[in-house]
């Protein structure tokens, strides 16, 4: 029985989420019982509910009351998950002394020491940096949606738009993106997440040539009518890319660079820069000068589907 704890809000962003969405998905696939363990948030919440998916609210900053040791007797649980990014080590302990398995992704906080498998794919240099057990970095071990493999095909050229910057978009990075599409008279289809929040703004500088798209039910499907994709630093460039769809990248938060520089030097994408610093005049440059049937093939044959068979293969061999 797996217990993947999960942290998501409009401040931590829903990639974590929306990750282990697809992890769930595989895990129903082959027949693994599983419960996820999650804060309070409405619209996290919603999404569990409106799908059926079981699950417990926890205070994720409550380290005294062992809630941890409670749901691993009750559930009987034998491999525990974390994606919350940093997680603390008295939270750890008591995961770990109950003799299960546990597993963490991306997790620089001071509970990665004692998992027995700290999983990074997004990390790309300073891998010594990385505490566990066992490390496993790069993208081998990205968890991307299956659903991507019915999608792919190639680009050849500049027709159709997508913005889309995340589930939650914190800084409202999507606003700054179109005032440039507009400034450049370029069309676009922006897709806003479930926690995005600066719809007031936005609805403000919508023209007919822009549509807007609230939590579409599926961003991989809709990412298939469209040449060229302006994201976050997170998972959605990946899905993008392996589907063949170019991007140019945005990081949005700083731990995004690494990510952003990563895909450009594997020629999948461009990255514009971090939100804060942009030049706007060398972001129509790119747009413009994009090689789209170049990135396009470079996305299809670089960036896999497998991570998640990879994840499973180690896991059970713990």
């Amino acid at each position: 029985m797996f217990g993947i704890c999960i942290e998501s809000s409009h401040n931590r962003g829903m990639g974590h989420f929306f990750r282990c969405i697809n992890l769930m998905k595989f895990l129903d696939k082959i027949n693994e019982k599983y419960i996820i363990f999650i804060n309070k948030d409405s619209i996290s919440n919603k999404y569990l509910d409106n799908n059926f998916i079981k699950y417990r609210i926890v205070d994720l900053d409550d380290f005294q009351s062992d809630w941890e040791s409670k749901l691993i007797i009750e559930y009987k649980i034998n491999i525990w998950i974390n994606d919350r990014l940093d997680t603390d080590i008295e939270h750890a302990k008591n995961v770990v002394k109950n003799k299960i398995k546990l597993i963490t992704f991306d997790d620089r906080g001071t509970g990665a020491e004692l998992s027995d498998l700290n999983i990074s794919a997004l990390v790309f240099n300073n891998q010594d940096n990385l505490k566990g057990k066992k490390v496993l970095w790069g993208i081998k071990y990205l968890i991307l949606n299956k659903e991507i493999e019915r999608f792919k095909r190639i680009r050849k050229d500049l027709r159709k738009i997508i913005v889309t910057l995340g589930g939650s978009d914190t800084h409202g990075v999507t606003i700054d993106i179109l005032k440039f599409l507009k400034r450049m008279d370029l069309g676009a289809t922006i897709i806003t997440g479930p926690s995005f929040e600066h719809y007031e703004e936005l609805n403000n500088l919508v023209e007919n040539k822009y549509r807007i798209k609230k939590n579409v039910p599926s961003l991989i499907n809709e990412f298939y009518e469209y040449d060229l994709a302006i994201t976050g630093g997170g998972i959605t460039p990946f899905e993008a890319t392996a589907s063949g769809l170019p991007c140019i990248l945005v990081a949005n938060e700083l731990h995004e660079i690494e990510v952003c520089s990563y895909l450009q030097s594997i020629g999948v994408g461009i990255f514009a820069g971090y939100y804060k610093e942009i030049d706007f005049d060398d972001f129509s440059n790119i747009v413009y000068k994009c090689e789209i049937e170049i990135l396009s093939k470079q996305g299809i044959n670089k960036v896999s589907t497998n991570g998640l068979e990879n994840i499973y293969n180690e896991i059970i061999k713990l």
